[in-house]
Protein backbone atom coordinates (compact mmCIF):
# COMPACT_ATOMS: atom_id res chain seq x y z
CA UNK A 1 0.00 0.00 0.00
CA UNK A 2 1.28 3.41 -0.99
CA UNK A 3 2.15 5.90 1.78
CA UNK A 4 -0.70 8.26 0.94
CA UNK A 5 -3.23 5.44 0.67
CA UNK A 6 -2.19 4.31 4.15
CA UNK A 7 -2.54 7.87 5.45
CA UNK A 8 -6.04 8.03 3.94
CA UNK A 9 -6.88 4.77 5.70
CA UNK A 10 -5.65 6.30 8.97
CA UNK A 11 -7.93 9.30 8.42
CA UNK A 12 -10.85 6.94 7.80
CA UNK A 13 -10.20 4.97 10.98
CA UNK A 14 -9.35 8.09 13.05
CA UNK A 15 -7.84 6.12 15.92
CA UNK A 16 -5.40 7.43 18.51
CA UNK A 17 -2.78 4.88 17.42
CA UNK A 18 -2.73 6.43 13.97
CA UNK A 19 -0.77 9.47 15.09
CA UNK A 20 2.51 7.60 15.55
CA UNK A 21 2.09 5.72 12.28
CA UNK A 22 1.27 8.93 10.38
CA UNK A 23 4.36 10.62 11.85
CA UNK A 24 6.50 7.66 10.79
CA UNK A 25 5.07 7.68 7.25
CA UNK A 26 5.60 11.43 6.85
CA UNK A 27 9.08 11.58 8.39
CA UNK A 28 10.75 10.85 5.05
CA UNK A 29 9.20 13.95 3.44
CA UNK A 30 10.14 16.47 6.15
CA UNK A 31 12.79 18.93 5.09
CA UNK A 32 12.21 18.62 1.35
CA UNK A 33 10.97 22.18 1.27
CA UNK A 34 9.33 24.67 3.58
CA UNK A 35 6.04 24.18 1.71
CA UNK A 36 6.12 20.40 2.28
CA UNK A 37 7.04 20.80 5.95
CA UNK A 38 4.19 23.28 6.42
CA UNK A 39 1.76 20.97 4.61
CA UNK A 40 2.79 18.09 6.89
CA UNK A 41 2.25 20.24 9.98
CA UNK A 42 -1.18 21.38 8.72
CA UNK A 43 -2.24 17.81 7.92
CA UNK A 44 -1.10 16.51 11.30
CA UNK A 45 -2.94 19.30 13.14
CA UNK A 46 -6.17 18.46 11.31
CA UNK A 47 -5.62 14.73 11.77
CA UNK A 48 -5.03 15.11 15.51
CA UNK A 49 -8.11 17.33 15.78
CA UNK A 50 -10.16 14.69 13.98
CA UNK A 51 -8.93 12.00 16.37
CA UNK A 52 -9.60 14.20 19.41
CA UNK A 53 -13.16 14.85 18.27
CA UNK A 54 -13.84 11.17 17.50
CA UNK A 55 -12.27 9.99 20.76
CA UNK A 56 -14.51 12.41 22.68
CA UNK A 57 -17.69 11.17 21.06
CA UNK A 58 -18.41 14.16 18.85
CA UNK A 59 -19.27 12.09 15.78
CA UNK A 60 -21.23 14.97 14.26
CA UNK A 61 -17.97 16.70 13.36
CA UNK A 62 -16.25 13.60 11.98
CA UNK A 63 -17.37 14.04 8.38
CA UNK A 64 -16.31 17.68 8.04
CA UNK A 65 -13.00 17.18 9.86
CA UNK A 66 -12.29 14.07 7.81
CA UNK A 67 -12.94 16.05 4.65
CA UNK A 68 -10.56 18.78 5.83
CA UNK A 69 -7.83 16.25 6.70
CA UNK A 70 -8.23 14.58 3.28
CA UNK A 71 -7.93 17.97 1.55
CA UNK A 72 -4.71 18.70 3.46
CA UNK A 73 -3.42 15.23 2.59
CA UNK A 74 -4.20 15.81 -1.08
CA UNK A 75 -2.30 19.11 -0.99
CA UNK A 76 0.65 17.38 0.68
CA UNK A 77 0.65 14.57 -1.87
CA UNK A 78 0.69 17.12 -4.68
CA UNK A 79 3.56 19.07 -3.10
CA UNK A 80 5.58 15.90 -2.58
CA UNK A 81 5.10 14.82 -6.19
CA UNK A 82 6.08 18.29 -7.47
CA UNK A 83 9.28 18.45 -5.40
CA UNK A 84 10.28 14.85 -6.20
Amino acid sequence: MDCFQRLEALVDSAGINGIEEANALLRRFKGRSQAVTTAIDEFMLDFKTLIFVVENGEEGFRKSLGKLARARLSKLEHLVSVTA
